[in-house]
């Protein structure tokens, strides 16, 4: 059947007690600390040192399970009487485990119902970071899953519901919270809830049929692209911009000149500053990284005097966790040997002055970038001395940063990663190796998510469809009729130009076909020659090393691979 006893462990003799034998039994007799007299039975530790020996002041249950094993359960009781109650449950439950009447699965998941649900919650966590996930992600799920449990006033295994989830996350859309955040927290709820099955202490996932709420219908944000221009003027303010905040305006004769109040060494401080911010957005503009992943970069991952520069992205750093050999264009490659010679330079003018060994080379763990935690700041800081953002002033009085368009699209360090992908699009990039650029798992995401429509020619590809004129001349009907006319290709194969600045006119006609958009429109002999021509889809898919200047710096080109 089973047993109930006291536990005893064993603890130190305090320094004041005192031993004594009664009945060939040792004993101690001391003080505790609320001035209580206190006896206990007193041991030889494994050290020979004596020992009190405790009893424990609740029972433990000794029994056989359903699987034949002996296992001691502490019931929590301080009444013998009320101890065996338990016992007799716990022998009951192997019974039917015994029986057949419940499997062994369900009689683990009982013994799992009495842990609070922090405990599992601190277990889950620990499961994560076994898992190798990122820190700022699993933070962020363990405080999501802390508040929902709270405010569900989830206690218990047991107390788990997606009824009650729903009803939270509902009251939170009537308080404001977005479908992209609702879903975050719903996200959390079911990756524990099937981490709980997996492990056995809950039978089924109660958040598995927890409706997704509908991003599309409910968009808080959406990141837009930056155009050609505008990042040609952000990278020269962030490159200015550090100094001219030291700069004052003059007053009198020579009012509107800027004056510098810096020392020669602040002011060179200041000008490297600038070229590293510079520095910081062109890299996510042409490589598409993400912030964090730029600023895990080290001297020691950047291959930059290859035919193929490139940085080798680990995977503890890369939000997917696999790792990646990111390609660096030529210019860029160009720039960071300059600005890794230009720090070493520096770190050695350094040593000789302290008097210590003159580095030969940068140490591998020498970051890249500096790259500040509060960059969306200092970004928007650049946007509005750029002209590309506002500050206005809300109802309150309060002045912020409007960095929306037309379209209500905005801008932040995210958005130089949008603008990775919109480039690549826009340049003729094929889908799939824009999506092996941007490091997507989905092609839709590639293309529906990172590539703002906007940017996307969409006019000038309908040049591209076949002329279909309202009115044909009768000698052309003639020769339709006795199969002598040739109607060439039934879509010219000129694409528009990369700037948009080469879209065709819709009435743009073949000189010689015999065709005319509309009645009245100039005689064939009189129509511009369009010669027909193959122009490649893309740089990659033919081949094509020619590089061509796209104007975000006076040595930036377009990517060539």
């Amino acid at each position: 059947m089973g047993s109930v006893y006291k536990k005893t462990f064993t603890k130190p003799v305090p320094a004041d007690a005192e031993l004594f034998t009664r009945k060939a039994v040792r004993f101690a007799r001391w003080k505790d600390a609320k001035g209580k007299t206190r006896m206990a039975r007193v041991t030889t530790g494994k050290d020979g040192s004596p020992r009190l020996l405790i009893d424990s002041e609740t029972f433990t249950a000794k029994y056989r399970d359903g699987g034949g094993a002996v296992r001691e359960v502490a019931t929590g009781c301080h009444d013998e009487t009320s101890a065996r109650q338990v016992l007799a449950g716990l022998v009951q439950r192997s019974e039917h485990v015994k029986s057949g009447l419940v499997t062994q699965a369900q009689d683990q998941v009982i013994d799992q119902q009495g842990t609070a649900i922090g405990e599992h919650v601190t277990a889950y966590v620990h499961h994560l970071n076994a898992k190798g996930g990122a820190p700022a992600r699993i933070l962020q799920v363990e405080s999501r899953l802390n508040r929902v449990f709270t405010d569900c006033g989830y206690r218990r295994l047991n107390d788990l519901s997606g009824e009650g989830l729903e009803k939270w996350l509902v009251e939170r859309q009537s308080e404001g919270m977005s479908a992209a955040t609702r879903n975050g927290y719903r996200e959390a709820a079911v990756g524990f809830g099937n981490w709980c099955r997996r492990t056995r202490r809950i039978i089924g996932n109660p958040f598995a049929d927890v409706p997704i709420a509908n991003v599309k219908a409910d968009p808080r944000r959406h990141r837009r692209a930056l155009t050609e221009s505008e990042l040609v003027k952000l990278l020269d303010v962030a490159r200015r911009r550090p100094l001219l905040d030291t700069q004052t305006l003059r007053t009198g004769k020579r009012r509107g000149e800027t004056v510098a109040k810096v020392r020669p060494e602040v002011k060179a401080r200041l000008e490297t500053l600038g070229r590293e911010r510079a520095l910081i957005y062109k890299t996510l503009v042409l490589t598409g990284l993400r912030k964090g992943e730029l600023a895990s970069l080290t001297a020691a991952q950047l291959d930059l005097n290859g035919d193929s520069p490139s940085a080798l992205l680990y995977a503890a750093d890369e939000k997917n966790r696999q790792g990646s050999r990111i390609p660096l264009r030529g210019d860029l490659a160009a720039d960071l040997r300059g600005w890794l010679a230009d720090k070493l330079t520096a770190a050695q003018d350094t040593a000789r002055q302290r008097g210590e060994t003159i580095p030969a080379r940068l140490p591998g763990g020498t970051p890249l970038f500096t790259v500040p935690a509060q960059l969306v700041k200092i970004l928007d800081r650049d946007l509005v001395m750029a002209g590309i953002a506002r500050k206005v002033k809300d109802e309150n009085g309060i002045v912020r940063i409007d960095k929306r368009d037309g379209r209500g699209w905005t801008l932040d360090v995210h958005a130089l990663r949008h603008t990775f992908g919109t480039l690549l699009s826009k340049g003729g990039v094929a889908p799939r190796t824009a999506q092996a650029a941007m490091r997507h798992s989905s092609i839709d995401l590639t293309m529906n998510v990172y590539t703002d429509p906007k940017m996307i020619n969409v006019a000038g590809a309908l040049d591209a469809l076949p002329l279909l004129p309202l009115y044909i001349k009768p000698q052309v009907q003639e020769q339709k009729a006795t199969g002598t006319y040739d109607s060439g290709p039934l879509a010219p194969t000129l694409a528009p130009n990369a700037d948009e600045s080469g879209i065709r006119l819709a009435n743009a006609v073949k000189a010689g076909d015999g065709l005319t958009k509309t009645a009245g429109s100039l005689p064939a002999s009189q129509v511009p020659v369009i010669k027909q021509q193959k122009h490649p889809l893309s740089l990659s898919d033919n081949g094509c090393q020619e590089k061509r200047a796209m104007r975000l710096e006076l040595t930036t080109f377009t990517l060539a691979t």
